[in-house]
Protein backbone atom coordinates (compact mmCIF):
# COMPACT_ATOMS: atom_id res chain seq x y z
CA UNK A 1 0.00 0.00 0.00
CA UNK A 2 1.85 3.66 -0.40
CA UNK A 3 2.83 5.43 2.17
CA UNK A 4 -0.38 7.90 3.44
CA UNK A 5 2.56 10.51 3.63
CA UNK A 6 5.05 11.33 1.24
CA UNK A 7 8.63 12.28 2.70
CA UNK A 8 8.44 15.39 5.10
CA UNK A 9 5.06 16.14 4.77
CA UNK A 10 3.92 14.60 8.40
CA UNK A 11 6.53 16.72 9.93
CA UNK A 12 4.86 19.91 7.47
CA UNK A 13 1.35 18.86 8.63
CA UNK A 14 2.03 18.82 12.54
CA UNK A 15 2.94 22.89 12.13
CA UNK A 16 0.15 22.98 10.73
CA UNK A 17 -1.98 21.35 13.57
CA UNK A 18 0.04 23.17 16.29
CA UNK A 19 -0.42 26.90 14.41
CA UNK A 20 -4.53 26.79 16.47
CA UNK A 21 -2.32 26.04 19.68
CA UNK A 22 -0.17 23.87 21.75
CA UNK A 23 -1.40 20.62 22.05
CA UNK A 24 0.57 17.58 23.19
CA UNK A 25 1.20 13.64 21.53
CA UNK A 26 -1.78 12.49 21.80
CA UNK A 27 -4.26 15.06 20.87
CA UNK A 28 -2.34 15.29 17.85
CA UNK A 29 -2.69 11.55 17.13
CA UNK A 30 -6.51 12.14 18.09
CA UNK A 31 -6.46 15.18 15.35
CA UNK A 32 -4.69 13.22 12.90
CA UNK A 33 -7.17 10.38 13.68
CA UNK A 34 -10.15 12.55 13.46
CA UNK A 35 -8.73 14.19 9.62
CA UNK A 36 -8.62 10.79 8.55
CA UNK A 37 -12.16 9.65 9.54
CA UNK A 38 -10.55 7.01 11.75
CA UNK A 39 -9.03 5.06 8.73
CA UNK A 40 -5.51 5.82 9.78
CA UNK A 41 -4.23 6.51 13.15
CA UNK A 42 -0.41 7.04 13.33
CA UNK A 43 1.30 5.71 16.12
CA UNK A 44 3.57 6.95 19.19
CA UNK A 45 6.41 6.13 17.33
CA UNK A 46 5.85 8.02 14.00
CA UNK A 47 4.52 10.84 15.69
CA UNK A 48 7.21 11.49 18.47
CA UNK A 49 10.36 11.25 16.71
CA UNK A 50 8.82 13.97 14.12
CA UNK A 51 8.33 16.12 16.69
CA UNK A 52 11.72 15.77 18.20
CA UNK A 53 13.24 16.55 14.88
CA UNK A 54 10.95 19.94 14.52
CA UNK A 55 12.26 20.42 18.10
CA UNK A 56 15.89 19.85 16.83
CA UNK A 57 15.20 22.14 14.17
CA UNK A 58 13.70 25.15 16.33
CA UNK A 59 10.53 25.11 14.59
CA UNK A 60 8.67 23.76 17.85
CA UNK A 61 9.17 24.00 21.43
CA UNK A 62 7.63 21.96 24.44
CA UNK A 63 6.35 23.31 27.62
CA UNK A 64 5.41 21.61 30.67
CA UNK A 65 1.19 21.32 31.75
CA UNK A 66 0.95 19.60 34.63
CA UNK A 67 2.38 15.94 33.77
CA UNK A 68 2.02 16.07 30.38
CA UNK A 69 4.59 17.76 27.57
CA UNK A 70 2.91 20.58 25.59
CA UNK A 71 4.08 21.00 21.61
CA UNK A 72 4.25 24.40 20.31
CA UNK A 73 5.07 26.29 17.32
CA UNK A 74 7.77 28.80 17.27
CA UNK A 75 8.58 32.18 15.04
CA UNK A 76 10.96 29.71 12.73
CA UNK A 77 8.28 27.38 12.56
CA UNK A 78 5.23 29.26 11.94
CA UNK A 79 7.51 31.18 9.03
CA UNK A 80 8.85 27.76 7.86
CA UNK A 81 4.73 27.25 7.31
CA UNK A 82 3.92 30.63 6.16
CA UNK A 83 6.51 29.69 3.13
CA UNK A 84 5.09 26.65 2.45
CA UNK A 85 1.59 27.23 2.63
CA UNK A 86 1.27 26.02 -1.56
CA UNK A 87 2.99 22.83 -0.65
CA UNK A 88 0.72 22.31 2.71
CA UNK A 89 -2.02 22.78 0.24
CA UNK A 90 -1.18 19.78 -1.46
CA UNK A 91 -0.42 17.84 1.69
CA UNK A 92 -4.35 18.61 2.40
CA UNK A 93 -5.26 17.53 -1.42
CA UNK A 94 -2.83 13.77 -0.96
CA UNK A 95 -4.99 13.22 2.78
CA UNK A 96 -8.12 13.48 0.78
CA UNK A 97 -6.83 11.14 -1.61
CA UNK A 98 -5.39 9.02 1.00
CA UNK A 99 -8.85 8.76 2.99
CA UNK A 100 -10.83 8.07 -0.40
CA UNK A 101 -8.40 5.29 -0.79
CA UNK A 102 -8.14 4.08 2.48
CA UNK A 103 -11.80 3.79 2.70
CA UNK A 104 -11.72 1.55 -0.68
CA UNK A 105 -9.77 -0.83 0.85
CA UNK A 106 -11.29 -1.88 3.77
CA UNK A 107 -14.93 -1.47 2.14
CA UNK A 108 -13.35 -4.03 -0.23
CA UNK A 109 -12.19 -6.04 2.85
CA UNK A 110 -15.32 -5.69 4.96
CA UNK A 111 -17.24 -7.10 1.36
CA UNK A 112 -14.64 -10.10 1.50
CA UNK A 113 -15.19 -10.79 5.23
CA UNK A 114 -19.10 -10.59 4.75
CA UNK A 115 -18.92 -13.11 2.11
CA UNK A 116 -16.95 -15.47 4.40
CA UNK A 117 -19.32 -14.53 7.13
CA UNK A 118 -22.61 -15.02 5.38
CA UNK A 119 -21.15 -18.38 3.90
CA UNK A 120 -19.56 -19.47 7.42
CA UNK A 121 -23.38 -18.46 8.66
CA UNK A 122 -25.18 -20.51 6.17
CA UNK A 123 -23.05 -23.50 7.05
CA UNK A 124 -23.87 -22.97 10.59
CA UNK A 125 -27.42 -22.71 10.25
CA UNK A 126 -27.35 -25.99 8.24
CA UNK A 127 -25.98 -28.02 10.44
CA UNK A 128 -28.19 -26.29 13.57
CA UNK A 129 -31.14 -27.05 11.55
CA UNK A 130 -29.87 -30.98 10.68
CA UNK A 131 -28.89 -31.42 14.57
CA UNK A 132 -32.17 -30.46 15.55
CA UNK A 133 -34.72 -32.17 12.22
CA UNK A 134 -32.50 -34.86 13.35
CA UNK A 135 -33.41 -34.63 17.28
CA UNK A 136 -36.87 -34.08 16.48
CA UNK A 137 -36.92 -36.78 14.72
CA UNK A 138 -35.68 -38.89 17.97
CA UNK A 139 -37.53 -37.42 20.18
CA UNK A 140 -40.83 -37.24 18.48
CA UNK A 141 -43.68 -37.52 21.67
CA UNK A 142 -41.33 -37.35 24.30
CA UNK A 143 -40.36 -33.69 24.69
CA UNK A 144 -41.31 -32.07 27.86
CA UNK A 145 -42.25 -28.60 27.78
CA UNK A 146 -39.82 -28.16 30.48
CA UNK A 147 -36.80 -28.52 28.01
CA UNK A 148 -37.87 -26.49 25.42
CA UNK A 149 -38.10 -23.64 28.38
CA UNK A 150 -34.25 -24.32 29.06
CA UNK A 151 -32.80 -24.08 25.95
CA UNK A 152 -35.25 -20.53 25.35
CA UNK A 153 -33.37 -19.44 28.45
CA UNK A 154 -30.04 -20.46 27.49
CA UNK A 155 -30.31 -19.15 23.73
CA UNK A 156 -31.12 -15.75 25.66
CA UNK A 157 -28.43 -15.79 27.78
CA UNK A 158 -26.11 -16.24 25.06
CA UNK A 159 -27.91 -13.30 23.85
CA UNK A 160 -27.29 -11.34 26.44
CA UNK A 161 -23.69 -12.13 26.97
CA UNK A 162 -22.85 -11.26 23.52
CA UNK A 163 -24.43 -8.01 23.66
CA UNK A 164 -22.79 -7.53 26.90
CA UNK A 165 -19.09 -7.99 25.74
CA UNK A 166 -19.51 -6.30 22.61
CA UNK A 167 -21.13 -3.31 24.09
CA UNK A 168 -17.68 -2.96 26.10
CA UNK A 169 -15.63 -3.31 23.28
CA UNK A 170 -17.57 -0.60 21.41
CA UNK A 171 -17.45 2.07 24.70
CA UNK A 172 -13.40 1.24 25.52
CA UNK A 173 -13.05 1.86 21.58
CA UNK A 174 -15.12 5.24 21.81
CA UNK A 175 -13.11 6.06 24.84
CA UNK A 176 -9.96 6.14 22.78
CA UNK A 177 -11.05 7.61 19.59
CA UNK A 178 -14.74 7.63 17.78
CA UNK A 179 -15.98 4.77 16.17
CA UNK A 180 -15.59 5.21 12.42
CA UNK A 181 -18.67 4.98 10.03
CA UNK A 182 -16.98 1.72 8.58
CA UNK A 183 -17.08 0.29 11.93
CA UNK A 184 -20.56 1.39 12.45
CA UNK A 185 -21.42 -0.67 8.92
CA UNK A 186 -19.58 -3.37 9.92
CA UNK A 187 -21.62 -3.82 13.13
CA UNK A 188 -25.02 -3.26 11.18
CA UNK A 189 -23.95 -5.81 8.20
CA UNK A 190 -22.53 -8.59 10.54
CA UNK A 191 -25.98 -8.05 12.85
CA UNK A 192 -28.53 -8.49 9.91
CA UNK A 193 -26.57 -11.65 8.47
CA UNK A 194 -26.65 -13.29 11.97
CA UNK A 195 -30.38 -12.36 12.65
CA UNK A 196 -31.20 -13.80 9.35
CA UNK A 197 -29.35 -17.01 9.96
CA UNK A 198 -31.11 -17.38 13.31
CA UNK A 199 -33.99 -16.78 12.12
CA UNK A 200 -33.91 -19.36 9.23
CA UNK A 201 -32.68 -22.38 11.92
CA UNK A 202 -36.47 -21.45 13.64
CA UNK A 203 -39.06 -24.25 12.44
CA UNK A 204 -41.45 -21.53 11.71
CA UNK A 205 -38.39 -19.08 9.81
CA UNK A 206 -37.39 -22.34 7.47
CA UNK A 207 -38.53 -21.77 3.86
CA UNK A 208 -41.23 -24.30 2.47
Amino acid sequence: MPPVFAHGALRLYLLALLESGPKHGYELIKALSERFGGTYSPSAGTIYPRLGKLEEEGLVATETAGRRTNYRITAAGLAELNKRRDELAGVENDISASVRRLADNLRADIRANMRGLRADLAATAEAARSTARAADFRKAGSRQPSEGIRELKEAEMLLQAFRDDLRVELRLQASRQPLSPVTLETVRTVLDQARISIRNSLPDGMPG
